[in-house]
């Protein structure tokens, strides 16, 4: 994981939460992402739910796995606990951290092909089971890392930069979620900050496994093989001096628009996709109509946004597995080495 301190500097004016602390408290290292990638809104807005909550960073926990998205937990929370794990396995890496630390708050950063391809078991058995966490998927529709190669979630009729269209259907991470039983469902857009905020934080405040969809646009793999602006024409008609590597910035995308109605956000490839907004009489407590309702708008080319489904009165992990509540680290050895006599009444329990 990349990682470049921030200079410290901070004006003494800045707003102070509940702790003193300044959103400044909240940032992590510098993004060595693409300018203007979705994803470094994502992390802004995830260190302003952060602060607003006045969450201490070190009692948070953030877990990630392969993929341009995985980078971005280095951008938040420095003072926070990290770790990095393999392609698609952050899923198993924060059921463990969370078995043995129940006192933190989990925040999980995957991306589409992170969590949707190879690492689809680890998110089904995550939701299964439950697990108190906050799982964000920074949703592109491409493998960034490996040159922009179709992702499990993009659209069918989409295409790639050579060209090619996408002909086999997306999994929804929505309607996935909502099948698998899951307890807090939403779907957001990067550039929507106004509203990604307030589901990031009540996410945190969910009791369970908090799924957040944030559709986040790539902006680098849009240099079609036929154009002259391209990077592959560029580097076959000049004489470099020296070798480098560049990607021009892009302008953010953003998005404003009310609730209960659509709007067709302007990609940076010039394709474009529909966002609509749960409208307020929408009833987030009823798994079977919020299915309907994603399926009848993923029909009309529409991606819904907002808290699709939410039910607080589900078990966790911790507490179907009837587990102690101090987490492990703190307990005392005798305590938690149970000695050869209950080792072995352990064991016959499994002959």
């Amino acid at each position: 994981m990349s990682f470049m301190p921030k200079p410290r500097v901070a004006h003494p004016g800045l707003p102070r939460n509940e702790l003193g602390l300044t959103r400044r408290d909240y940032e992590g290292g510098m993004s060595t992402l693409c300018a203007g990638c979705g994803h470094d809104s994502i992390t802004a807005s995830i260190i302003q739910a952060c602060f607003e909550l006045s969450i201490a960073p070190h009692r948070v926990a953030k877990v990630s796995g392969i993929g341009c998205s995985s980078k971005t937990p280095a951008y938040f929370l420095s003072a926070s606990h990290g770790f990095n794990s393999v392609h698609g396995r952050m899923p198993a890496v924060a059921t463990g951290a969370n078995a043995a630390n129940q006192d933190l708050h989990y925040i999980g950063v995957s991306g589409d092909g992170d969590s949707l391809s190879i690492g689809l078991g680890q998110f089904c058995h995550a939701m299964r089971r439950n697990l108190n966490m906050v799982y964000i998927i920074e949703n592109n529709g491409v493998y960034g890392l490996t040159k922009g190669q179709f992702s499990a979630s993009a659209d069918v009729g989409s295409k790639a930069k050579k060209g090619e269209r996408n002909e086999q259907p997306p999994i929804d991470p929505a309607l996935t979620a909502l099948t698998m039983g899951g307890t807090f469902v939403a779907r957001s857009f990067s550039g929507d900050k106004a509203q990604l905020v307030p589901l990031i934080k009540a996410a945190m405040r969910h009791r369970g496994f908090a799924l957040i969809d944030v559709l986040s646009p790539c902006v680098t793999f849009n240099d079609h093989e036929d154009s002259t602006k391209s990077y592959a024409f560029t580097r076959q008609h000049y004489q470099p001096a020296v070798h480098t590597d560049f990607v021009a910035p892009a302008t953010e995308i953003m998005a404003e628009y009310e609730a209960g109605e659509s709007i067709k956000v302007d990609l940076h490839d010039g394709s474009h996709i529909v966002l609509r907004k749960v409208s307020p009489d929408h009833d987030p407590t009823d798994r079977a109509s919020a299915y309907a309702f994603l399926r009848k708008r993923q029909k009309a080319g529409e991606h819904v946004t907002g808290l699709l489904y939410v039910d607080g009165s589900e078990p966790d992990m911790h507490m179907l597995n009837h587990t102690v509540q101090v987490p492990l680290n703190r307990l005392e050895w005798d305590t938690l080495c149970p000695g050869s006599e209950g080792l072995g009444a352990i064991l016959a329990r499994y002959r």
